[in-house]
């Protein structure tokens, strides 16, 4: 499918899969699933409705208006087509918060600009950058939310009135259950009986929304046998409730902040719930702007009329998905039917009674607090952030609990990473040296840690110095080089090895900045050892051991800083081993095969000679050995022969030929006659040669790239791998290494092939 075909459909915004292509169902082509999956949505959120408004100090009415208007509104304008929106737990200590400052129609003011900023924030195409929230403190938010309703609902169940902070209704509830009405307190413990056993009865009988069945049922048994108990009660139906919203009478700088808070809150509610939604079904991605738009359409609205807050509801929604709805249709559709019964049957609703009401909310309140997401902030470091903001909730408000969850959060995120783990080891036996370990981010926020710990190493003593930095800053290169000097004035030695992803040399003079992680090779130990521990071929007093100290060195280092991590790749291997390729490499110290190919253990059969020859006349027991292991042994699926450029084998082959052959014994001359033939084809104009000598390449070099073309042919004859080769059961690939740019080439009997875009022109 052509490009622009593919992001034609799929909004730019939208978090769905590139290329995935949006199908555009009929209305009637969906209507068999979206109807009767709107009539469960219906159901479930009346009482919902009904139960969030009393909780929120607002008319009763003011639920229905909210979940009718979320339903038809945000439903045809939002943009997940699947989310149920209406009025939510999560607003209701806010709302309630704004009814006792500003009085209900005002509230309703401050519904319909949070409306009009949501509105703002979708047009801007700011939708993604709402979800830039802690999930911690979201989570820690709700629960606090959870207890809030708990704390206030328990009162209206023992039939009382809530106070107006969760802080009040928790020391006056000694005095609430003193004074308990029986009645109202059997009805609610009722409900919430109901609700907890709904899950464990026949599936049969769970078709019934659970919150309707308790409600329907206890307030049955109320009107027979409580008929005295406090329930709802308001006067004409869902038209007569409309309200006209009106301003302030001053204050207005705390009904600019209110206007702001219901319009986060309700964004982040509806957009964290649109994405749990998505992850629900397989069908269209939420578009996010689209949504906030939807939902700031549904506050203006619903605030212009004398509804709740509405935003996207998890419940709702996942009841919408679980009945089998298609399309935004079903949410319309439970909005129609919301208003409907509001107009029709308002009446049924006054024999509610309110501790009823509290039952469900109790239960509500209580799925909001999960011990799942206590249990995660635990295991991700996060439980002093959810336990702040949790309190902080539930003590002080909403707005400011989440701004303080928020800051929290955000000073953890910067200790975690600009703080360096800086740690000194001392040696485990007399002859070894000291070490210090510094990882992490490196800035001028560790110099106290590194004062400190570097100064607790022993003066005279020699030190290795492991950094592993993702960030370094001058002012740590500098402390630790003006350590350094002071220690070496003592007689140690200091060793720097860098292991991160910046270089220690480069925070001397530029500026710092964080290094993307990435793979890289092991050094060569020439680049890490001081001068006379083996990087040259001194040795002071001729006992030849320097090398060797070398060797044992790297080895050292080896068992600090990478066997636990090589121990698990080599675990399965311990019993055998399955390579796929057998390398046959040139015996030159810079040509590394696992490096170049990116392999590790277990991945290649390496045969290494000089000039990385093969014969196919029987001349040499050790190569055909090798192969005959690797083809009939190992069953491997390929052999590489692999070149290098500034070849010592393929110098010694011209000079063979100009007639100044090195003195290096007869066994050497003898195995040069593996690779003389290379020199003649070079002479006679094989095409390697003249592809190598068009990408200007030096006559050593392609006389290395005809040697492995000519090696390529060598086993195309062999008795061993010729037959495989042409049956199809074993591949040959020849490469070329060069040094000098650190990159391969493919070499084809016909010529070679840049692997790397970038080095494809040379010359």
């Amino acid at each position: 499918m052509p490009q622009s075909n593919q992001s034609a459909t799929v909004p730019a915004d939208s978090h769905s899969p590139p290329g995935t292509k949006a199908r555009k169902p009929t209305f009637l082509n969906n209507l068999g699933a979206d109807l009767p999956a709107s009539l469960v949505v219906f159901l479930v959120a009346l009482p919902l409705s009904l139960g969030i408004a009393a909780a929120s100090g607002a008319p009763v009415m003011a639920g229905l208006i909210a979940a009718a208007v979320g339903g038809i509104v945000a439903g045809s304008l939002g943009g997940s087509p699947l989310q149920v929106s209406g009025p939510a737990a999560g607003l209701t200590v806010v709302v309630a918060g704004l009814v006792d400052e500003f009085g209900w129609q005002v509230t309703c003011a401050i519904t319909a600009a949070a409306g009009v900023v949501q509105l703002l924030m979708g047009v801007s195409r700011i939708g993604r950058a709402a979800l830039a929230v802690s999930p911690v403190v979201v989570k820690a938010m709700l629960a606090g939310i959870g207890i809030t309703i708990i704390l206030q609902q328990i009162h209206v169940l023992l039939g009382g009135q809530a106070a107006g902070s969760a802080v009040e209704n928790l020391t006056a509830l000694p005095a609430a259950i003193t004074n308990v009405e029986l009645h109202s307190a059997l009805l609610g413990l009722a409900v919430v009986a109901i609700l907890l056993t709904w899950k464990f009865l026949p599936a049969s009988v769970r078709k019934i929304p659970g919150p309707l069945a308790a409600v329907v049922a206890v307030t049955a048994v109320s009107v027979a046998v409580a008929p005295s108990v406090e329930r709802i009660s308001f006067s004409g139906s869902i038209f007569d409730a409309i309200a006209l919203p009106s301003l302030p009478d001053g204050n207005w700088r705390a009904a600019a902040m209110a206007v702001i808070t219901v319009a986060l809150i309700a964004s982040i509610e509806s957009l964290l719930s649109a994405v749990a939604v998505d992850k629900m079904h397989g069908g269209s991605r939420t578009n996010l702007n689209r949504e906030l738009v939807g939902q700031g359409s549904a506050n203006v609205v619903s605030g212009m009329l004398g509804g709740l807050p509405v935003t996207g509801v998890i419940v709702r929604s996942a009841t919408n998905v679980e009945a089998g709805a298609k399309s935004r249709t079903s949410a319309i559709l439970h909005g129609v039917w919301v208003l409907v019964f509001s107009a029709l049957f308002a009446g049924l609703i006054q024999l509610i009674p309110l501790s009823v009401l509290a039952g469900l909310l109790l239960v509500i309140g209580a799925k909001l607090i999960k011990i799942a997401d206590i249990r995660t902030s635990l295991r991700t470091g996060d439980l002093l952030v959810y336990s702040v903001t949790l309190v902080c909730v539930v003590a002080l408000n909403l707005l400011e609990g989440v701004i303080i969850g928020l800051a929290l959060a955000a000073l953890c995120v910067l200790w975690r990473i600009l703080r360096a783990q800086i740690q000194a080891h001392a040696p485990s036996a007399e002859a070894l040296p000291w070490r210090v370990t510094i990882a992490g981010s490196c800035s001028f926020f560790a110099l106290p840690r590194l004062n400190r710990v570097l100064h607790s190493v022993p003066e005279g003593q020699d030190v290795v110095v492991e950094l592993n930095a993702d960030y370094l800053d001058h002012a740590f290169r500098e402390a630790l080089v003006a350590w350094q000097k002071q220690q070496r004035n003592t007689g140690a030695s200091v060793i720097l090895e860098e292991h991160g992803t910046t270089a220690f040399s480069d925070a001397e003079d530029n500026t710092p900045q964080r290094q993307d992680p990435r793979e890289f090779p092991l050094p060569p130990r020439t680049s890490w050892l001081p001068p006379g521990d083996g990087s040259t071929s001194e040795d002071d007093d001729g006992d030849g051991r320097l090398p060797l100290r070398s060797i044992l060195l790297g080895i050292d280092k080896y068992h600090r800083r990478h066997a636990d991590k090589v121990r698990p790749l080599v675990q399965d291997l311990t019993e055998g081993q399955n390579p796929d390729t057998l390398f046959v490499a040139c015996v030159d110290s810079r040509v590394n095969p696992n490096l170049i190919t990116s392999s590790g253990p277990g991945d290649l059969l390496t045969l290494r000679n000089i000039g990385n020859v093969v014969c196919n006349d029987g001349s040499d027991a050790s190569i055909d050995s090798a192969l005959s292991f690797a083809v009939k042994g190992l069953a491997v699926d390929s052999i590489v022969v692999c070149g290098h450029s500034n070849c010592g084998a393929m110098k010694a082959v011209i000079a063979d030929a100009e007639g100044a052959s090195p003195d290096m014994g007869d066994g050497f001359d003898v195995w040069l006659e593996h690779a003389r033939p290379s020199y003649s084809a070079l002479l006679a104009g094989h095409p390697v040669a003249v592809a190598a000598s068009a990408e200007g390449y030096s006559r050593l070099d392609q006389l290395s790239m005809v040697n492995v073309a000519l090696q390529l042919r060598k086993l195309e004859e062999h008795p061993v791998t010729g037959t495989a080769l042409a049956s199809g059961q074993l591949q040959a690939t020849g490469l070329f290494y060069d040094i000098c740019t650190a990159r391969v080439v493919l070499v084809t009997p016909e010529g070679i092939e840049q692997l790397d875009p970038s080095m494809a022109v040379r010359a």
